[in-house]
């Protein structure tokens, strides 16, 4: 059978509407599946079909505003340092995690990272393909991987495209919050150097954070994501995916946020990339355009939005070629494309240039 794209997208909206999640699931697999068309190869872990759904929240009941657990020890890769595991709940819901801790950790205060992954991913696959443990060893910094419910997303997906989380102090976005601060009281983190990065539908939910507490987070990484606001329901979002959404609002929101999107990317739109920095910064700074082909890397393009004073507020890398994939990454993890630039590098660089101002 034929069945073009908004015949399937239609359909998946009715099957929604009358509850059958199931056969809604499949229609839209199937039509994102019928616009993907050849993707460039990446790592042997990735699988097909990673696909932001809506999925039914599944109310999870824990006691406001603790950590579950005491974090257990779990160190399932060899890196010195410590990586544990541990849960934490509020009004919103209860999330697991896992927080990656440096040797040096306690000796003053250090950066935090918090790296969102993407769906069908987890906390220790999406700390082996970004290699974002190795990197905070090397440099001396926390990492903490909150974890999707499989409850709330059955695909592990982040709820980036449902409007009761897209706000402050509101669904998902609480409580990855919470967990920063809480977090931020265990441990001597700087409070002036927190980040949020993300992948896909991580990516799309950091967009969500660092505009909705810009006194949390210093700045934003967003890999293969979509600006926050341009979806409010399931069929918005897979038309964003698709071709890019429409942003919610005009006003820019000052976050320092730097993109690294594929121009290849079949599941999420390349255009997308464009509108996270529209949100960022408008179209007020003016922009400087290189081109970066080294070490073997694939070619990008780097657009650096700066300021009236020269600062560099956003960065946009569009890396030429490269698939649905976090771009550096290791094969160890999935949706990773060795071949580079690395993303996980230069989103640090970016992110250390960029302390959070002290508020006055």
């Amino acid at each position: 059978m034929n069945f073009d794209f908004k015949h399937l997208m239609a359909e998946a909206t009715r099957l929604t509407r009358a509850g059958n999640l199931r056969a809604a699931t499949a229609a839209i697999q199937a039509a994102l599946g019928r616009g993907r068309g050849p993707v460039a190869p990446s790592s042997t872990h990735e699988t097909s079909g990673v696909i932001d759904v809506e999925a039914r929240q599944v109310p999870e009941p824990p006691p406001p505003g603790i950590f579950d657990d005491a974090p257990a020890a779990y160190d399932p890769v060899p890196v010195p340092g410590r990586f544990i595991a541990g849960s934490f709940s509020d009004a919103a819901g209860r999330r697991d995690y896992k927080l990656y801790v440096p040797p040096e950790a306690g000796q003053r205060p250090l950066p935090l990272v918090v790296m969102l992954h993407g769906c069908t991913q987890n906390p220790d696959d999406f700390a082996a393909g970004t290699g974002m443990n190795e990197a905070a060893l090397a440099q001396g910094f926390f990492v903490l991987y909150p974890a999707q419910s499989r409850r709330a997303n059955p695909q592990a997906c982040w709820s980036w495209f449902k409007h009761s989380h897209q706000k402050r102090d509101r669904g998902e976005p609480a409580l990855l919050a919470g967990m920063t601060r809480a977090v931020m009281a265990q441990y001597a983190i700087d409070p002036q150097r927190v980040y949020v990065a993300g992948l896909s539908a991580g990516g799309a939910m950091a967009a969500i954070l660092g505009e909705a507490y810009p006194d949390l987070y210093a700045a934003v990484g967003v890999h293969s994501g979509l600006a926050a606001g341009v979806a409010s329901d399931l069929p918005a979002a897979l038309m964003a995916m698709k071709s890019g959404g429409v942003l919610a609002g005009s006003a820019a929101s000052g976050m320092p946020t730097i993109v690294f999107h594929g121009d290849a990317d079949a599941t999420v739109h390349a255009s997308n990339g464009e509108q996270v920095i529209a949100a960022s910064v408008g179209d007020t700074t003016t922009v400087e355009i290189q081109h970066v082909n080294a070490n073997g890397a694939r070619a990008s393009t780097r657009r650096l939005h700066r300021s009236a004073d020269g600062r560099v507020l956003a960065e946009h890398w569009t890396v030429h070629g490269a698939p649905h994939a976090w771009a550096g990454g290791s094969a160890k993890g999935s949706y990773t494309d060795a071949r580079g630039p690395d993303a996980s590098a230069e989103m640090l660089r970016f992110f250390f240039e960029h302390p959070r101002l002290p508020a006055h």
